[in-house]
């Protein structure tokens, strides 16, 4: 049996929201930082040396946002864990990758598992309803089934948020009482880690803390990061633009008629000229995956709804190098799968959520208007 996703919904200041977030995803937090420790124990890593490096990289995290830091120590306290096991969960590739070990980076770049993913967003004029839907398969370690959290800030200085991600991470996937709404997926470039950037859990909570849209865009083109990403951001009333980000470079993606698709590689004629894809190796089926989304999308535009959209996303064409994957073997020694899909409709505040969903097909809702996801559910 698939366990569910837990909600989590915290309030205040950053500190005393930690504090909430921490001792309600406790449990989960100790998994997540225990599946990470034994990979840093096989590189050969303790804890004085992760340490260390937390300490050089923190004053990136201060300088881009001081209330996440005290967010991440007040989680650190209710979760009764070390300060630094919960910097890592926001922020363990950039601090690893960026110390000061070249060796070590040898190691991560061998034993690193690609974190894959396929976004769509469907503009209002797409779909059966003229309500946006923006969703995404995430692909990474079938064990964080067991750490996801979705989880829900009340906020006094902005709009309200909802966002999947791993337990003790301040965002992944999201979406806001503004109507904006952000997906991610793993790119890879030969500019990657060769300076400092924010890190990009960081990045995401920011856009979901946006009132204004024009904000949320300039946070994901502007903000320096340390590898590439690819970012598809979107507004309810009607806009969606998705960023390829290169460490030093933004280049952007547009829908087509009413329909947005991404996978892992680079699709912006401009980067793939600047710059060279060195991802395709560890995710060859991203090279159809989008292509599979798009086709079965694209003969119901106009009368797309969040069935048709989850449809998709549950495609097991080439199974298991699929649009949804089960539990297989990756190029490492880790089991990859789909871990989540997560459907969401920004005009309504809803995101649906499936975990394992090669696996298991049913949906939770959760609601920025509602205080559970049974009453999410009964709306």
């Amino acid at each position: 049996m698939v366990e569910p996703c837990p909600l989590i919904e915290v309030s205040g200041p950053p500190r005393e929201r930690g504090r909430q977030y921490g001792r309600q995803a406790g449990e989960r937090i100790a998994k997540g930082v225990s599946h990470y420790t034994a990979q840093l124990q096989h590189l050969g890593l303790g804890w004085p040396a992760v340490r260390a490096l937390v300490d050089d990289y923190l004053p990136v995290i201060e300088r881009f946002d001081p209330d996440y830091v005290e967010e991440m120590r007040g989680i650190a306290d209710g979760a009764a864990v070390p300060f630094e096991e919960i910097v890592l969960l926001n922020a363990r590739t950039e601090v690893l990758k960026l110390g000061a070990r070249p060796d070590l980076r040898a190691k991560l770049a061998a034993a690193e598992q690609p974190d894959g993913c396929t976004g769509v967003v469907a503009l209002p004029g797409a779909t059966r309803d003229g309500r946006l839907i923006h969703a995404q398969n995430w692909d990474w370690k079938a064990e964080c089934a067991e750490t996801a959290v979705v989880l829900k800030i009340r906020r006094d200085d902005g709009p309200d948020l909802l966002t999947f991600t791993e337990a003790g991470g301040l965002a992944r996937c999201g979406l806001n009482a503004a109507g904006i709404a952000i997906t991610a997926n793993y790119l890879e470039s030969d500019r990657d880690y060769c300076r400092i950037g924010v890190p990009l859990a960081l990045i995401r909570r920011k856009v979901l803390e946006s009132e204004h849209l024009a904000l949320a865009l300039r946070t994901v083109y502007a903000t320096p990061k340390s590898p590439s990403n690819n970012m598809i951001v979107s507004h309810a009333e009607g806009l969606a633009i998705d960023f390829e980000c290169a460490p030093d470079e933004t280049f952007q993606v547009h829908p087509e008629n009413g329909l947005l698709v991404h996978a892992n590689h680079w699709q912006s004629p401009v980067a793939l000229a600047k710059l060279k894809d060195t991802g395709i190796a560890n995710t060859p089926d991203s090279l159809y995956r989008d292509i599979r989304v798009r086709d079965l999308l694209t003969p119901r535009i106009g009368s797309l709804d969040t069935d048709a959209v989850k449809a998709a996303l549950f495609d097991d064409f080439a199974s298991p190098w699929s649009v949804c994957r089960p539990p297989r073997p990756s190029f490492t020694t880790d089991l990859s799968a789909t871990v989540a899909m997560i459907v969401m409709q920004p005009a309504l505040g809803r995101m649906e959520v499936a975990m394992l969903p090669a696996l298991n097909r049913e949906f939770q809702t959760f609601d920025l208007a509602a205080s559970s996801p049974a009453e999410a559910a009964a709306e």
